[in-house]
């Protein structure tokens, strides 16, 4: 097992390396810095002197990739690749346009973001599977049919409508839970409850229609004709033969949301005012701050790959063929 983890670890580190190279080029070749310097300054007759205090502010000032001034090391440090860029593989993500630390603020935000996701991931996970398990064990009957049905309506409605809907009804009519805003201690419970309820039921019905899919398609092998053969209930075929080996796809749903799990709910965290990293990232979009834009991408593409070697680990712990592939 550790040589299959080392294989892993090793096609990830050019991927990374890839994935940071292209973010750099998107932001400082692409986009110049004297095109952010336009975008943030927001006139339309901006002077050459205000540009080059812009980018002296933050460092832009320097030549890209040589320093052909400097002596020494300074020539390839004292580069804005190697601020930019080569730092952030020690998770250096410098400073905001406001003079606050990145870093800080990811680690202060990546609480609320998790007490947010994690809930809305495993009790969704276990509402959806139980639901296509049901539907299931109940096809090709008027309730399965009902099913699809009611699955097709709910994955067809957009998450815009449960959100505004949800706080309509449950805060403002109700008064069941806050409309928005976040605490600490016990009393983040209720304010996590309503987003949390309803990032569940906007993912039930495609997430459902999903795994029944899969376990139906398992449901048409060789071995669950055996095992029915062997006389084991139905209930029995499906939660001991069936839902076994549909891990494998169900492991590769669950880790395209991993870096989400992070990184925040973007739509969530803005309309229930939470302060996580899905609603900084939108507020450093809005604000222009290309540093705080340019931190979350990388962090976002290092758990995409950290999610991705889960995956594979996942696949040879369910299916230890995998790994002497």
């Amino acid at each position: 097992m550790s040589g299959y983890l080392l294989r892993r670890l090793l096609y990830a580190i050019p991927i990374l390396i890839g994935v940071n190279l292209l973010t750099f080029a998107l932001f400082f070749v692409v986009n110049t810095p004297d095109d952010m310097a336009r975008m943030q300054l927001g006139v339309k007759r901006v002077t050459p002197e205000a540009i080059a205090d812009w980018k002296r502010e933050r460092g832009y000032d320097r030549p890209l990739f040589l320093n052909a001034a400097a002596q020494g090391s300074a020539r390839f440090t004292d580069t804005i690749f190697f601020d930019k860029s080569v730092r952030l593989f020690v998770f250096d993500f410098g400073a905001a346009d406001d003079k606050r630390d990145i870093a800080y603020e990811i680690r202060t935000r990546m609480g609320p973001s998790l007490a947010l996701a994690i809930p809305v991931l495993v009790i969704g996970l276990a509402v959806y599977i139980a639901t296509a398990l049901l539907l299931v064990f109940f096809r090709h009957t008027a309730f399965d049919l009902a099913g699809v049905i009611a699955c097709v309506v709910l994955m067809s409605i957009s998450a815009m409508f449960y959100i505004i809907g949800g706080q309509y009804l449950v805060a403002k009519a109700w008064r069941l839970a806050p409309i928005s805003g976040f605490a600490d201690g016990a009393h983040m419970v209720s304010f996590l409850l309503l987003p949390v309820v309803i990032g569940i039921v906007a993912g039930i019905g495609s997430s459902t229609r999903w795994y029944r899919t899969i376990f139906l398609e398992e449901m048409s092998k060789e071995y669950v004709r055996t095992a029915r053969a062997k006389g084991l209930s139905e209930m029995r075929v499906l939660f001991g033969h069936v839902l076994q080996n549909a891990l494998i796809p169900i492991l590769t749903g669950v880790v395209v949301v991993i870096p989400s799990l992070f990184l925040g709910s973007l739509l969530y965290e803005s309309f229930f005012g939470i302060p996580g990293l899905g609603s900084y990232t939108i507020d450093a979009i809005n604000a222009q701050d290309f540093g705080i834009v340019r931190a979350m991408v990388f962090l976002g593409s290092v758990l995409y790959i950290v999610g991705l070697m889960l995956t594979d680990v996942s696949y040879a712990w369910v299916d230890p063929r995998v790994r002497f592939e």
